[in-house]
């Protein structure tokens, strides 16, 4: 297993708690299975990679040399 660290909301964490307790496992476990039972949606073979978004601005209005001096104003 590897270890991973995960930030969640207050409310989220507090209702992942209760589930441990009422369930007897520990709270990892819960994530582990909200996890695998979330991947069940998505099978390997209609996995795509993400597109990275692009957008269409037109044209530079500022030279390259200037970037810098502009970020500042």
């Amino acid at each position: 297993m590897q270890k991973m660290q995960i930030l969640f909301p207050d409310p989220l964490m507090k209702k992942m708690r209760s589930v441990a307790k009422n369930a007897d496992i520990p709270v990892s476990e819960v994530v582990r299975r909200a996890t695998e039972n979330w991947l069940e949606r998505f099978p390997e073979s209609q996995t795509k990679p993400l597109a990275v978004p692009t957008v269409k601005a037109g044209k530079c209005l500022i030279d390259s040399k200037d970037f810098r001096e502009a970020a500042y104003e």
